[in-house]
């Protein structure tokens, strides 16, 4: 199946010039939901990733997250936006384009020691995946790879991310 057929371009969001790849067609797509779940957990299959946990970011991440956890037989933990975990939190601050951001997990969310995948929809500049890296490193995770179903590549956010193994499933 053609993921890549699946996702909707529009053009000049949020800002001329910008073309946003939107997935809300792809999810619409049960067929192609479920292709795209189970490729992405076939390929961490195949790179020999057996995590503990999946991460996910907000919001999308959520979407994709717990399912690959189900499959791989992992844990979902979420990082949000700042206040919305109730309990102690880790919080890292992080660069975007036009500002700054920030992210949160709460503290006693992994155990020190637990094996990770970092899982979200897109990476871009690879900002909010750093930056979730560096959330899991205050908790002395284990970050095993990242998985993204679209990477911009000429934004080079692989940069940005430490030196693992990345899955994406489309690439523009």
């Amino acid at each position: 199946m053609d993921i890549k057929s699946l996702i909707r371009d529009i053009p000049d969001f949020p800002k001329p010039g910008i073309i946003f790849r939107d997935i809300t067609t792809l999810l619409r797509q049960s067929e192609g939901l479920k292709y795209t779940i189970d490729t992405m957990t076939s390929k961490c299959q195949e790179a020999g990733l057996c995590p503990d946990y999946i991460v996910g970011m907000e919001s999308r991440g959520f979407i994709f997250g717990p399912p690959l956890a189900y499959q791989l037989g992992a844990g979902f933990v979420p990082v949000r936006k700042p206040g919305k975990l109730p309990a102690a939190v880790h919080t890292v601050e992080y660069e975007l384009e036009y500002g700054s951001d920030k992210l949160e997990i709460h503290q006693d969310a992994l155990d020190a020691g637990g094996k990770v995948l970092i899982v979200d929809d897109l990476i871009a500049t690879g900002g909010t995946a750093k930056a979730t890296a560096e959330l899991l490193d205050k908790i002395g995770c284990e970050v095993l790879g990242f998985v993204f179903i679209v990477e911009l590549k000429d934004l080079e956010g692989r940069k940005k991310l430490p030196n693992l193994p990345i899955i994406s499933l489309v690439e523009y």
